[in-house]
């Protein structure tokens, strides 16, 4: 049986997680499993297909980013799926593991996925660094407390703070900060 895995990092990437599915759909594959998380957190529908596939099952995967993280964390999918006598193939770059080739493949092409991502975050640190130095990259800019004027003459008028929340748009917590600025966080 072929097993579909799809995944996108956020809710935002309808387009790459529809392609995902349509392609794994066209392939063929009777189950699918189907997430959009970020891959370092828990993965729920990843545990199950690991967990559905029988010997003889093939899980496919449209790309090696969508299911692991790195090399170790595809050593150990790979180790599983081994000791199930289930295979993998990653239509992107053409690896089956049913094959001797597809297996070598896999594990060259792990390392480099993973060398570029590190070599991505580094240049994205080194880009961080570089603009605060020029005092380019400030974060985000503080949006209650350019609003804690606002705030107190709403309370004085005598609004809830959950009227002052919905009226400007901002958490309760964050006009109740402003209105009692000795209180203790929790």
């Amino acid at each position: 049986m072929l097993i579909g895995y799809a995944r996108t990092s956020t809710l935002d990437q309808d387009a790459g997680f529809e392609a995902q599915l349509r392609d794994l759909t066209a392939l063929g594959c009777e189950k699918l499993f189907q997430e959009q998380v970020s891959s370092v957190a828990p993965r729920k529908q990843l545990e199950a297909a690991l967990e559905f596939a029988r010997h003889g099952d093939i899980l496919v995967v449209t790309k090696l980013d969508r299911l692991a993280r790195s090399v170790v964390h595809l050593g150990k999918i790979i180790e599983t799926l081994e000791a199930k006598g289930v295979a993998l193939r990653i239509l992107d770059l053409g690896v089956d593991t049913t094959t001797p080739t597809g297996k070598l493949m896999l594990n060259v092409l792990g390392g480099v996925a993973q060398f570029e991502r590190e070599m991505m975050l580094e240049r994205q640190r080194e880009g961080i660094a570089k603009a605060k130095a020029e005092g380019a990259y400030k974060g985000r800019k503080p949006t209650v407390r350019a609003r804690s004027e606002e705030i107190k003459a709403l309370a004085e008028q005598g609004m809830s703070m959950g009227a002052i929340a919905a009226k400007l748009g901002i958490g309760k917590g964050s006009v109740h900060r402003v209105l009692n600025p000795a209180a203790p966080a929790t």
